[in-house]
């Protein structure tokens, strides 16, 4: 009876208490997991957390192996996957510790015929934070794609995440609810492997999901020098939010050779799959405070949505076309000037094309740079200087604060727009992503 009882106030004080793990590029997995003991794995660390537990990765490089591939299934090889969920209001927490810097390198995972997914979230109720992805390889020559982090759950948080350096999407979103993709970065993600070297399936972040996931957000995130898009949302079922995120030089390699599509936000789309294949219910995406510049092809792209999108002060310069609303028609057979879509508070500058393929008769589309009585120039900026787009980020992961395309005091451009439910200063909002204090 002792026994029992000693068992259960054990068992009881487990569930009450949250455990703290860690792992070490040094660690072994026959260890305990304790900061002193860590495990070299976090795959073997989610065997030992429960809802409300934090792993914490300590800094340094784990440089990955094919020894450590979880799951090969259907011709993928997912190295981590984590399919344990937390619960509301105890998630389980997979953090870097403190201020270090945990990188995980997968250079030297290349199983042949196989895609590779760095990172696969099948659980619910995770937070994901501070880890870096570098290095993800391709091996398949054919059309392909592999993954850094790949979201399959709901409920989760994905935060100050970085993917850079190697030849796989950055995020992909693929399926779940209610998730958060919040202050990532992705750059310089380059398939030179497959389809003649062209890395025309890389983007920066993509979101292709299912009907029923619902409410998905990507907030304050940036993409840059990924071979094909920036952000992505070709064939999905359902709508996306996208705010307060960056795109710049997509389409490019880091020396501006071009290489894949290239558009800053491509939002929508459902290439020439058949009516009979299409949502019954086109999805409506939400880009709103984003800044796109210098992408090879568009800033902003509708990519042949059969319907509208809403596009809310967002700002865009020297894209290719800074703005690109091409439609299809609603059986997605013809393209067509674009029809139903929201406009509003639209600033851009110095694009090769400023506005293309927009049926202003057909979109609700008012207090944008290109009707109204103003005029664009240099002088409105406080700055025209790219580098700040790659300044570090705040200490808390917000984006840097920069003065690049910020309206100076007395533009034209400052109270010209149309309240459309988003803050802003001074009598009415400013045109584009950045609210100055007013005139």
């Amino acid at each position: 009876m002792i026994v029992r009882l000693l068992i259960f106030l054990s068992l009881l004080h487990r569930s009450l208490v949250a455990a703290t793990f860690f792992v070490a590029p040094d660690g072994n997995d026959m260890n305990a997991g304790s900061k002193e003991q860590p495990f070299a794995t976090v795959q073997r660390a989610q065997q030992a957390v429960e809802p409300g537990d934090t792993v914490n990765l300590r800094g340094g490089t784990y440089l990955m192996k094919e020894s450590q591939i979880a799951r090969r299934r259907y011709g993928r090889a997912v190295v981590t996957h984590l399919t344990k969920s937390g619960l509301e209001g105890k998630p389980i927490t997979y953090q870097a510790f403190e201020n270090e810097s945990p990188v995980f390198d997968y250079r030297n995972v290349k199983p042949a015929n196989n895609r590779v997914t760095a990172f696969q979230v099948d659980g619910s109720w995770l937070h994901l934070q501070g880890l870096a992805v570098v290095g993800v390889q391709v091996t398949i020559l054919t059309h392909t794609q592999s993954i850094c982090f790949d979201n399959q759950g709901d409920h989760n948080v994905f935060e100050r995440l970085s993917m850079h350096d190697g030849q796989a999407i950055g995020f992909w979103l693929g399926k779940g609810s209610q998730n958060l993709v919040l202050n990532c970065d992705a750059w310089n993600n380059w398939d030179f492997t497959s389809e003649n070297k062209r890395g025309g399936n890389v983007d920066g972040f993509g979101f292709h999901v299912p009907k029923g996931s619902v409410g998905n957000v990507f907030r304050g995130c940036r993409a840059w020098f990924n071979s094909d898009d920036g952000f992505d949302f070709i064939n999905t079922e359902e709508a996306v939010t996208v705010e307060d995120c960056w795109a710049f030089y997509n389409g490019f390699g880091t020396k501006f050779e071009s290489l894949g599509d290239g558009n800053g936000f491509k939002a929508g789309g459902y290439a020439a799959r058949p009516t009979e294949q299409l949502p019954k219910q086109i999805p409506r995406h939400v880009i709103r405070n984003c800044l796109a510049v210098r992408n090879k092809a568009s800033g902003f792209y509708a990519n042949h949505q059969p319907d509208g999108n809403d596009w809310l002060n967002n700002t865009a310069w020297k894209n290719a076309n800074n703005f690109n609303l091409l439609s299809r028609t609603p059986d997605n057979l013809v393209d067509v000037s674009g029809h139903g879509h929201k406009l509003k508070n639209n600033l851009g500058f110095q694009g090769r094309a400023e506005v293309t393929h927009l049926d202003e008769k057909l979109s609700d589309a008012a207090g944008n740079y290109w009707n109204l009585p103003v005029k664009v120039t240099a002088e409105d900026f406080a700055s025209l200087d790219e580098a700040e787009l790659t300044l570090p980020r705040e200490p808390n992961g917000d984006l840097p604060r920069i003065k690049l395309l910020h309206l100076v005091s007395g533009s034209d451009l400052i109270d010209r727009g149309i309240e459309v439910g988003l803050p802003f200063a001074g009598t009415a909002p400013d045109l584009g992503c950045f609210e100055s204090s007013g005139k």
